[in-house]
């Protein structure tokens, strides 16, 4: 897959391709159902199969700090693309120009004139260009005008309800992880590049791989459960926190994680941590001392819970 930041990185225009556009947070089994068909569209074609996304997502841009919380960052959507052979994902920042661009414009200088899309698939919720004036019905009629068609995707429905990425969020805030990965078709889960801590942990008896998270706009927080991918092939279980650590005044978020019954250098190594018990919230401790009895509660807690699923 080929990452395209920026239209100016698309150095000269696709000779045809089909497309869908979204935010894809979580990428959940909806997302996943719009991938599948783009896929399918693409291959009957013989045609690139291009997603398209935008940093900041445009909610962001708008509410700021209002925004709903991140299910999943910039990384993980790349990694999860890639994992799905997409030809290109082509990201464009989202800042004043692109906010002021009416849907006509945007149709007739990105999909039209640089994506020469021939085949568009899209969410059945789907709005775009200035005052979100674009829809389906917009895209049908430049379609027609174009020599291109509009497919829509058919909601997803999981008990009743719609499977979306405000749902996923609302089953994670309420703990239920099990719903939020009947959703996510996986269990929710961060990634990344396993760094250099300050070591409190080893000082504490408890160890961890730590992980820089780099974005303070996650949804999750807090002490959890997880299982972790990545090294030599292992499923591993273990104890991670996800925070600012307040009680060594920290500030940026970081994900530490103390692997069961695991003694091994693995610094470098790129993990996956599924997430899959909330054992509690992030809290500040009076000393390091009593933060290292909670660690060994939240220990105990987690192998519990192991020793029943």
């Amino acid at each position: 897959m080929q990452l395209i930041r920026g239209l100016h990185n698309l150095t000269r225009p696709l000779p045809a391709s089909a497309v869908t556009i979204g935010n894809f947070d979580g990428i959940h089994l909806g997302h996943q159902q719009v991938l599948k068909q783009l896929k399918s569209v693409a291959a009957e074609y013989r045609i690139p199969a291009v997603v398209m996304i935008f940093e900041p997502q445009p909610i962001e841009y708008f509410a700021g700090d209002k925004a709903p919380k991140r299910l999943s960052r910039f990384r993980e959507k790349l990694a999860y693309l890639k994992s799905q052979q997409i030809d290109y994902l082509l990201c464009l920042k989202f800042n004043q120009h692109m906010a002021q661009l009416s849907a006509e414009d945007f149709i007739q200088q990105i999909l039209v004139a640089r994506l020469n899309v021939r085949h568009l698939v899209i969410g059945d919720d789907f709005r775009f260009g200035k005052n979100r004036t674009g829809n389906f019905e917009l895209l049908q009629v430049f379609g027609r005008r174009n020599n291109f068609v509009v497919e829509n995707t058919d909601t997803l429905l999981i008990d009743g309800a719609r499977v979306s990425s405000t749902r996923i969020r609302e089953s994670i805030q309420i703990d239920d992880f099990e719903k939020a990965a009947q959703l996510l078709g996986r269990p929710y889960s961060l990634g990344g590049k396993i760094a250099h801590g300050k070591k409190l942990g080893r000082e504490l008896g408890y160890p961890t791989i730590n992980i820089k998270m780099g974005d303070n706009t996650l949804i999750v927080k807090g002490i959890f459960a997880v299982i972790v991918k990545g090294i030599d092939n292992r499923v591993l279980q273990g104890v991670a926190s996800i925070g600012t650590r307040p009680t060594v005044d920290g500030v940026d978020t970081i994900l530490e994680v103390f692997i069961l019954d695991f003694d091994q250098d693995v610094y470098g190594q790129s993990v996956e941590v599924e997430f899959l018990y909330k054992i509690r919230d992030e809290q500040k401790f009076e000393s390091l001392h009593e933060l290292g009895i909670n660690i060994e509660t939240d220990v105990i807690l987690a192998k519990r819970y192991f020793s029943k699923i």
